[in-house]
């Protein structure tokens, strides 16, 4: 199937149209002005041959009166004045001369079958001269009519060339719509060709496609510049896949490395009876049953993406302390934290805070934000920040919000790297890192923002490159009043 351009279908539906209405136009002042010149000319006609038929009336025996009118027509050089006899002849003229025999004379006829006696008559002489006459029934029987004749050939000039002026006008007029629409198509199909080529440029893979069109502020430019935006994210998202996958296989080939390192050299000592040995297993085993929770722990946060993706993560809800998950959480990185020589401090508040969500996720989440927040604050984290202290530290901390008490507010710091500003708006962008000399999948964050969102929360992130970063997340609570015996019976219940 042809494709129509954008210009065709406007010659087809404007162009045209505008054409049709113009020779409309101008055949609608054809008419008009030839009637109008027309009627000018029959009217001027009509009162001169009254006037003559005025004065003769005023006579008692009007033929030397016909006579004399006609010889001193005063108006002889524009129209002649004809007297016809009874049997239709032609007598007496303001020239001078009779016509030939077998003249018709169309008017005379039908004045002579019309009420007021009176008739006109445009038509062309042999010669092809148009011509308009007159003609007016007298009362007598020596002549029974008088008849003015004129001829319309100046008449005709006029009305040719005030047409030809107005099909010149209408001509000038559809060559000006039909440049100015040509220029406003070209305006518009440019950057939509542009648009075109780069958005197979996209679907080809290549990203690097862009429009260029001219500065303007109008829907075109708004699609350009939402394009060259769209461009510039799916490149970004590009880049952050590939990131991913590098990452991610770095990742995944790390612990399965050690795995099977481990498992080689477990097989080879056994269990062994000396003290090295036995050393050796239970080394090799931790390093094992660690990289398997490692790698199980990416597999989840990939699961749960995927879910995330299709809307097809579900929430498990029911009323919950969510004060003791964030405990829970802060227990399972304390040892760990211990070991790696990072404070990790948390003041359980002495009040009770419920909320209708699911507490797996809500776990989830804590674990992975105290999870970045001990990763970050790593000695190697801190040799790179500019500023940092010596020992690494984290805080934890929960508060209600001061202006009300429906909200709880968890915020967990760290005096790490910090992130770039940069980089800051990007850190809950799935697949994005900050740093890939960090462990990590990158959709961690992504992951936690979403939990907290159908939580009705939000997660914000604050952080300055070389002094640490913050994280608060704020949950709408059921109730925040009580003391943390109300919550220790409760859990007992």
């Amino acid at each position: 199937m042809s494709r129509k351009s954008i210009a065709s279908r406007w010659f087809i539906n404007s162009f045209s149209v505008v054409a049709v209405f113009l020779i409309v136009a101008n055949l609608s002042v054809y008419f008009a002005v030839r009637n109008y010149y027309y009627g000018t000319v029959r009217q001027y006609l009509v009162t001169q041959v009254n006037i003559v038929y005025g004065v003769l009336s005023y006579m008692d025996d009007y033929v030397p009166g016909i006579r004399r009118s006609i010889e001193e027509f005063d108006k002889k050089n524009h129209m002649e004045l004809m007297a016809i006899t009874e049997n239709g002849r032609i007598d007496l003229t303001s020239g001078g001369f009779s016509p030939e025999t077998g003249y018709e004379m169309p008017d005379y006829e039908k004045a002579k079958l019309s009420e007021n006696g009176t008739a006109d008559y445009i038509g062309s002489l042999p010669n092809s001269e148009r011509y308009i006459a007159v003609t007016v029934m007298l009362p007598g029987d020596a002549y029974d009519a008088i008849r003015v004749i004129s001829s319309l050939d100046r008449v005709d000039t006029q009305i040719y060339t005030t047409t030809v002026s107005v099909v010149i006008l209408s001509a000038a007029i559809m060559l000006f719509v039909l440049f100015l629409g040509m220029y406003f198509i070209k305006s518009i199909v440019s950057p939509l060709r542009q648009i075109g080529n780069s958005a197979k440029k996209l679907a080809a893979g290549d990203f690097s496609g862009r429009v260029t069109p001219k500065k303007r502020d109008d829907e075109i430019g708004e699609l350009c510049t939402i394009f060259n935006s769209m461009a510039d994210d799916l490149e970004n998202s590009e880049k952050i896949k590939n990131d991913f996958i590098s990452s991610v296989s770095h990742e995944l080939r790390t612990p399965l490395t050690a795995i099977r390192g481990w498992s080689e050299t477990v097989l080879e000592i056994g269990s062994g009876e000396d003290d090295e040995s036995r050393k050796t297993f239970t080394k090799g085993m931790r390093v094992i049953e660690s990289e398997t929770t490692r790698l199980s722990g990416m597999v989840e946060d990939l699961l749960d993406f995927s879910k995330m993706q299709s809307g097809r993560l579900k929430l498990q809800k029911s009323n919950m302390d969510i004060l003791a998950e964030l405990a829970d959480a802060v227990s399972v990185y304390a040892e760990k934290a211990k070991r790696d020589g990072i404070n990790l401090s948390y003041t359980e508040p002495d009040f009770v805070a419920m909320i209708y969500g699911d507490k797996n996720r809500i776990r989830q989440v804590f674990i992975n934000i105290i999870d970045n927040a001990v990763k970050y604050s790593g000695k190697q984290s801190r040799d790179l920040a500019a500023g940092a202290g010596d020992s690494g530290a984290v805080i934890v901390e929960a508060e209600l919000a001061e202006s009300y008490e429906t909200k709880l507010v968890i915020s967990v710091s760290d005096n790490g790297r910090g992130i770039s500003a940069r980089d800051l708006p990007k850190v809950k962008t799935r697949f994005f890192k900050a740093d890939n000399s960090v462990r990590g999948s990158g959709i961690g964050l992504a992951v936690a923002d979403e939990i907290i969102m159908m939580h009705d929360g939000a997660l914000i992130i604050e952080s300055e490159q070389g002094k640490g970063t913050t994280v608060k997340i704020t949950l709408p609570v059921n109730y925040g009043t009580g003391t943390k015996e109300l919550r220790n019976k409760d859990n007992e219940r």
